[in-house]
């Protein structure tokens, strides 16, 4: 089924910035290869309410750079019927990132743990797993784990075709870079964290999405073979989510499917 991303998990140190250029232009003029990710979404979407449940804790999903909560629907719905309280983020289009924008993802955080009594799972699509990322950071206590799609972690937007759009609307430095936020992209926050990305990005470079070993707290990459823009909707996708959510707290371990999905997850790697 060509539209099912196939995954796996690796442990590979972040790449230089020397190296940083954005995906290839073939894969970005593939892009719509997402409506088919889609649809393979629906088609499969009764097999996929059989994942791993979940315990009921609080997941905090955080739409692309100019996506809305519109684009995370069909994730959000499927986590719910896993047994989730997954709930959208309560800030419109993600297009500013400034302070205001900072505060409003913190006190929906402070809301959802307060409410619960238990901490957050964070899950960013795109820049929305930066900012969950930089979120962690900032309330490491608050968060349970994050895991990011396709996300530009490298700390260096050179890996992205979406820089001067994102320059044109926060320019070079923007608001929350002033406040000495947003600093050290490449570093994991200090708690368990997933990046899932695709080597066949079409709008940040799969180098630039790569999460380097963490002493601070468990991390690893799991690679996909989707579109970027499909990578919310993307089945295997949400087999490699689910099985993160379903961990038991403070019991983390890395990425390793069940034998009869290990067809799913090729052992390619990135020499």
């Amino acid at each position: 089924m060509a539209s099912i991303a196939m995954t796996k998990q690796f442990t590979q140190a972040a790449p230089s910035k020397r190296n940083s250029r954005p995906p290839s232009r073939f894969w970005t003029l593939t892009e719509g290869r997402a409506f088919f990710e889609l649809g393979a979404f629906y088609m499969l979407r009764p097999l996929l309410s059989h994942l791993p449940k979940g315990d009921g804790h609080a997941v905090k999903v955080l739409p692309g750079f100019m996506a809305s909560n519109s684009s995370t629907i069909p994730m959000r719905r499927l986590l719910r019927d896993l047994g989730y309280d997954a709930h959208g983020w309560d800030s419109g289009r993600n297009v500013r990132v400034d302070n205001a924008l900072i505060e409003r993802l913190e006190n929906q955080l402070f809301r959802l743990n307060d409410d619960s009594g238990k901490t957050v799972s964070l899950v960013g699509w795109s820049l929305g797993g930066v900012l969950a990322r930089e979120l962690a950071k900032l309330h490491p206590e608050r968060v349970r784990q994050v895991i990011s799609l396709g996300s530009p972690i490298s700390d260096d937007r050179g890996h992205t075709n979406a820089a001067r759009l994102f320059e044109f609307f926060n320019g070079k430095e923007p608001e929350a870079m002033q406040e000495g936020r947003f600093q050290g992209l490449d570093v994991a926050p200090p708690v368990p964290t997933t990046s899932i990305l695709t080597k066949t990005d079409g709008v940040v470079h799969w180098r630039g999405s790569v999460q380097k070993p963490s002493r601070e707290a468990p991390s690893e990459n799991i690679e996909v073979y989707a579109s970027h823009c499909g990578l919310g909707v993307n089945p295997s996708v949400m087999v490699a989510i689910a099985d993160r959510l379903a961990q038991s707290e403070d019991e983390w371990m890395p990425f390793d499917p069940h034998p009869a999905q290990k067809w799913m997850f090729p052992t390619t790697g990135f020499d």
